[in-house]
């Protein structure tokens, strides 16, 4: 398809909240509409918009009965939905941490083996981790990064305080890098998992972490990459869904919350969000039915 001109001109929410009403989107407060559109942005609202279209969608015509409160309510779920997320996802992401760079240390007996190329496989991968490491502490403002630079004489801390500076995307990578196998397949085996599932779902997990953190649409959205699926797994899963949902995301995040605190409380807070909003469709999350009978939602 040959490229051409963007032709579409700035319009205002005065403007936006009028096409909306031609195109067949109820609207009873004029001026509320107008303020969320203000202070959102249509082209942040239209992903919530997209559901409430008649096909073919490229008409942009509004099914009947669609209303801008209905598109407020799924605005308003997805980011209930990102800070839930969020919340279970820091639990988990702190234990991957502690365990490659514990593990790891105490595997070596080298304390400082985060920067140490001969526990990698690849040079060039860990000079591109290194270059990530040696701009983050050298802007760090942290009181511990701070402590260790006025205080002892080696160029870097030991593993388990350097690796506090890393994203969960940086530690992904220095878990693939490892040289020995045995040390990660030790790290993997903490959590029940092959190497090749663990450095998957660190990926999945990592991404949806992004998403949330970027305020982006979480509810409908499909992964671009799909989850390698555990051949074998010794602890409660799932037997229903698509690797591509949000639902599956959610599932792995609940498989290591089991793993790193016991007991959570992570069903009955998703139910009751549910709960909140009842007009939410799950088989647009990738919910499959029966889903809370599984054996991974029934294990807390």
């Amino acid at each position: 398809m040959a490229k051409r001109h963007f032709a579409k001109s700035y319009s205002t929410p005065s403007e936006l909240v009028q096409l909306l009403r031609s195109r067949g989107l109820e609207i009873g407060n004029e001026q509320k509409a107008e303020h969320y559109l203000k202070s959102i942005g249509y082209y942040r609202l239209s992903a919530c918009m997209y559901p409430f279209l008649k096909s073919p969608k490229h008409e942009h015509l509004y099914k009947q009965g669609a209303s801008f409160v209905q598109v407020m309510m799924l605005y308003r779920f997805d980011k209930k939905l990102r800070m839930f997320l969020l919340n279970e996802i820091e639990k988990v992401e702190i234990a991957i941490r502690e365990a490659v760079m514990n593990i790891t240390a105490e595997m070596t007996g080298d304390d400082f083996w985060l920067t140490n190329e001969v526990h990698f496989a690849n040079l060039r991968t860990f000079n591109d981790t290194k270059t990530l490491i040696d701009n983050e502490y050298r802007k760090s403002t942290e009181d511990f990064i701070q402590h260790f630079k006025y205080t002892y004489v080696e160029p870097y801390p030991p593993a388990w305080i350097l690796g506090e500076l890393l994203t969960m995307g940086n530690v992904n990578m220095v878990y693939r890098n490892l040289k020995e196998d045995r040390i990660r397949k030790a790290i993997s085996q903490r959590f029940g998992l092959q190497p090749k599932v663990f450095e998957s779902w660190i990926t999945i997990f990592t991404l949806v972490r992004n998403t949330c953190c970027h305020h982006s649409r979480v509810w409908n959205k499909f992964n671009s990459i799909s989850p390698v699926l555990p051949k074998r797994i010794s602890r409660p899963w799932i037997t229903l869904g698509d690797p591509r949902r949000i639902y599956f995301d959610i599932c792995i995040i609940k498989y290591f919350l089991d793993i790193v605190s016991p007991g959570n409380d992570m069903p009955g807070k998703l139910r009751w969000l549910f709960v909140d909003f009842p007009e939410i469709d799950l088989r647009a999350l990738g919910f499959p039915d029966g889903w809370e009978f599984e054996a991974l939602w029934k294990s807390s």
